[in-house]
């Protein structure tokens, strides 16, 4: 009977050892999958973080250049403004001078036909150059206008190029 105690309690030890080898290899197999998930976890949050401070700074550059635009469009307009402004105050500082050159032309005058000859002559250059100055202030205009907006549309024209890209 003692040989039969020992054989049992051999394979009852045996059994142990196995199954303690067997539970450590399942733990060690466990552990190695935990590490991979925790590093495969690791790695995705980085790749979140990452790509979230990246689309950060593509908005801050993007609205950065979107001010850019905005003050270099007011810029333009205000060269514009102040071109328009330049040309009314050097047209009308002509014109005055041109008026009173006319009147005094016309008070020289020694005949009601020379003076109605002067007044003509006046009148249709005075017209004249009051039609070229309007065409010059359109142009004016119509310049700082497509000046100022210039800026804008590009922001705009890159920033539908960069939507549709994304897409």
């Amino acid at each position: 009977m003692a040989d039969a105690a020992e054989t049992i309690t051999a394979a009852a030890k045996k059994n142990v050892e196995t199954a303690t080898a067997q539970v450590k290899a399942n733990a060690e197999k466990a552990q190695a999958q935990a590490e991979k998930f925790q590093a495969a976890g690791a790695q995705a949050f980085r790749e979140g973080v990452d790509k979230s401070v990246a689309s950060l700074t593509e908005i801050n550059a993007q609205g950065k250049k979107n001010l850019e635009a905005m003050v270099e469009s007011a810029t333009a307009a205000q060269k514009g403004a102040e071109a328009l402004s330049q040309n009314a105050f050097a047209y009308g500082k002509k014109t005055w001078e041109d008026g009173v050159a006319a009147a005094q032309s016309m008070a020289q005058a020694r005949s009601v036909q020379e003076l109605i000859e002067l007044q003509t002559n006046w009148a249709k250059s005075a017209t004249e150059a009051y039609l070229s100055e309007v065409t010059k202030a359109t142009d004016l205009f119509t310049a700082s206008v497509k000046d100022s907006f210039k800026p804008i549309n590009e922001r705009v024209t890159a920033s539908v190029e960069k939507f549709q890209a994304a897409r």
